[in-house]
């Protein structure tokens, strides 16, 4: 549809041009030697107006039979008005007799087969009518078609070559356009081919799970697929243009470990490696990547990387690690503390009696009052621990996460008021976020990070407590995960104490027994959750609570004795 109704405002074109250059130039001619034009003028007016016609003919029409009558129609006339011109001008010996071709060259551009060849017989008929005419003086009358002045054979030699010359042009410009109609039909299918072909190809990396990232020989990504989109949490135009090495934080380092020029953002060979990077919103990222050079017509043009976030695995990894070391550390402490407990009673119990048998020396006194405080202290230390190593039952119930932790941020705030420039902010999700929990036993969790979190700030800070949710990969399926988070400002963890936080009895303080995290961390555990950390020294730390959700979804795993959460 829309390659005829191209050709025929071709055709509209063409015709106005021609007709300005020739008519106009003839016209000219004619008035400078004081001879009559009126043909001229009339010719003029007329293709003018018959073109306007067209034009609003053409926005009429929509079927293509009712446009390739339109472009009959147009030749039509144009034979007619070429007759009336080579009549007015010298018939047989007329100039203007090589319109007749373009006619016959402009008539194979419709979509008909041997329509230029039809329009050649056309003109030679159209030409020889007025050789005879012209010939034999039928019209000499008229004043409009003189005697001609060749003699009859050189009139019939110039009809023979001029209607050779039309049927020849028919011919050839006729095979010529059903050639091009047929290039045309298989470049069209071609390139549909093709786009169905890139369709299928931008369907797939649009489609698959993993994430796929393209760049240019500069190393400026140029697309980034919806999976990119969701495991970064950048959209495409937030990326587009950037160094790949930027958005994901490859360093220079990094680089050079596997073998890749620093001032080269282009492979040679595949290669895998592990990024660690951050999501828009700040979470950490770990993601698998295979990058692969890009290959057009055996030259490289940049690069194509393949991810998977692998933060959960690895989350997860870390998590059971720990679990079994913490799981082995408190066997054996249990079996130590309840050891040690006995003795150290009876050691409390002789010191008293010998505090109430010595002499009134106040310097004994005061050493006795020591150390029978200090094996108090002692005891206690003992007690707690045996109480985290053998937590009680949970008392499960439904309960809304957002209250749970506002009834604690009550007593927090009054907390927070004995400390120096300490404020609290808190953003709770707008859901309701339903878990099953234990909500003295969570309430101790908060409390004890809260309170960690003011330690991690002596000279003063500020604390943003906030919980939302968010989906996981769980074995296979997507799932909801609720997630508390604690953010201070304080000095942050140095990297060699990350991965002792949660043991028993490690701390960095003054004071403390450095079992409120381990506790924070086997509450959480029953509860079939984890916490992830993120620190960085001198600018605060984060630590995520995350459970699983709906309510009990974890502790339903945890029950059926399998591992919560963990990834297929």
């Amino acid at each position: 549809m829309r390659d005829i109704r191209a050709r025929i405002y071709w055709l509209m074109g063409l015709r106005l041009v021609l007709v300005t250059l020739l008519l106009g130039l003839s016209l000219t001619f004619h008035v400078t030697r004081g001879e009559q034009a009126q043909t001229f003028y009339a010719l003029i007016v007329f293709t003018y107006a018959a073109t306007i016609v067209y034009v609003v003919a053409m926005r009429k029409l929509s079927g293509l039979e009712a446009m390739a009558r339109l472009a009959w129609v147009q030749i039509a006339v144009d034979l007619l008005l070429e007759t009336i011109l080579i009549a007015r001008t010298g018939g047989v010996e007329s100039p203007f007799a090589v319109l007749y071709v373009i006619s016959v060259a402009v008539a194979s551009l419709v979509p008909r087969r041997h329509a230029g060849l039809f329009t050649a017989s056309l003109c030679s008929i159209l030409f020889g009518m007025l050789t005879n005419v012209q010939l034999y003086g039928f019209a000499e009358s008229w004043g409009w078609l003189p005697q001609a002045r060749l003699s009859a054979a050189e009139s019939l030699q110039t009809f023979g070559v001029h209607g050779l010359a039309f049927l020849v042009v028919g011919f050839l410009s006729g095979a010529l356009a059903d050639q091009l109609q047929q290039a045309d039909r298989s470049l069209r299918e071609k390139e549909r081919g093709l786009s169905r072909l890139r369709a299928f190809h931008e369907s797939i990396v649009q489609s698959i799970s993993s994430g796929v990232f393209t760049t240019d020989e500069r190393g400026r990504i140029t697309s980034f697929n919806p999976a990119a989109q969701e495991a970064t949490g950048y959209t495409f135009d937030q990326v587009y243009g950037k160094p790949w090495t930027d958005v994901f934080n490859w360093r220079p380092s990094q680089r050079q470990d596997h073998g890749q020029d620093h001032d080269s953002p282009m492979l040679d060979v595949h290669q895998r490696l592990e990024v660690e990077c951050k999501r828009a919103d700040g979470n950490r990222l770990v993601l698998g990547m295979t990058l692969a050079p890009l290959q057009e017509q055996g030259e490289q043009t940049g690069l194509v990387g393949v991810f998977k976030d692998l933060t959960q695995i690895r989350d997860l990894e870390d998590e059971m690690k720990r679990k079994e070391w913490l799981a082995t550390l408190g066997e054996m402490s249990a079996g130590m503390a309840h050891e040690i407990r006995n003795p150290l009673g009876a050691l409390a119990g002789a010191m008293q009696m010998l505090r109430n048998d010595a002499p009134a020396d106040e310097t004994s006194r005061r050493l006795m009052d020591i150390a029978i405080r200090e094996a108090t202290r002692l005891d206690a230390i003992i007690t707690e621990f045996l109480q985290y190593a053998r937590p009680p039952a949970l008392n499960l119930k439904e309960a809304d996460m957002n209250k749970v932790l506002a009834e604690t941020v009550d007593l927090v705030q009054h907390e927070a008021r004995g400390r120096t420039n300490v404020s609290i902010e808190t953003f709770f999700s707008g859901e309701a976020l339903t878990v099953q929990i234990d909500q003295d036993q969570m309430k101790q969790v908060f409390w004890n990070l809260a309170v960690n979190a003011f330690d991690a700030m002596p000279h003063g800070g500020r604390l943003v407590i906030a919980t939302g949710r968010r989906k996981v990969d769980v074995g296979g399926r997507r799932a909801d995960v609720v997630e508390i988070s604690f953010q201070d400002s304080g000095g942050g963890i140095p990297k060699k104490n990350l991965d002792k936080i949660f043991l028993p009895f490690f701390t960095t303080k003054s004071h403390g027994s450095g079992l409120g995290l381990a506790a924070v961390h086997r509450i959480v555990d029953l509860h079939g959750g984890w916490i992830k950390v993120e620190s960085r020294e001198n600018e605060g730390t984060r630590f995520v609570v995350c459970l699983p959700h709906p309510a009990g979804a974890g502790v339903r795993l945890w029950h059926e004795g399998r591992e919560p959460w963990k990834r297929s």
